[in-house]
């Protein structure tokens, strides 16, 4: 059996955490063995982060070899384009249709790309955009954008619906239980 290659990228407070977090459990559920990392010590000044999950019958190292990632999941675009080199031919990338400008642009030293989804298309990946803050802000919190764009990625993965339902309810606070639920069955219609 291949093992599945899963990046997700985005920028700090977006729940990138969380969502690695929810994916590996659900692969560990599904009877996989999975590795998992992330980066995020940027993420308390609003930097660059980054999660991956690699699940198959044995996996060896949490780290996914350049040009292997068979999906990527970006809650920021231009996190997303900073990534795309990792990508495998005809790899599958979710990006969520929402910028967050980083410091060195703030600043004025470099410039925001205004046509990230024309770059992505211009290459042989499968492209899904979706605007999962305002789709997020519909259901009542932006806070469930992570979950949402998990949704997505659902579509695009083996697991049984009652694996996912299993991690949401064991990581979420119980306050928030039924909104990430509705947050998640949302996403999977995007």
């Amino acid at each position: 059996m291949s093992i599945t290659n899963i990046l997700i990228t985005g920028v700090g407070g977006q729940g990138l955490v969380l969502a690695t977090k929810l994916l590996a459990e659900a692969a560990f559920l599904e009877g996989y063995d999975v590795k998992t990392s992330d980066v995020i010590g940027l993420s308390q000044r609003g930097g660059k982060v980054f999660g991956s999950v690699r699940f198959g019958e044995k996996v060896y190292s949490p780290l996914i070899p350049s040009g292997e990632t068979d999906i990527l999941l970006a809650m920021e675009k231009l996190e997303g384009l900073r990534w795309i080199k990792e990508l495998k031919n005809n790899a599958k990338v979710i990006l969520n249709d929402y910028s967050i400008f980083p410091n060195r642009t703030l600043i004025e030293k470099e410039e925001y790309p205004q046509n990230v989804d024309s770059i992505i298309k211009t290459t042989e990946l499968q492209l899904f955009t979706i605007d999962a803050v305002k789709a997020s802000k519909e259901l009542g919190s932006v806070k469930v954008m992570n979950v949402l764009l998990l949704g997505k990625l659902s579509t695009m993965l083996p697991f049984k619906q009652e694996t996912w339902q299993s991690v949401i309810e064991k990581n979420v606070p119980l306050k928030t239980l039924e909104l990430n639920k509705k947050a998640f069955e949302a996403g999977k219609l995007l």
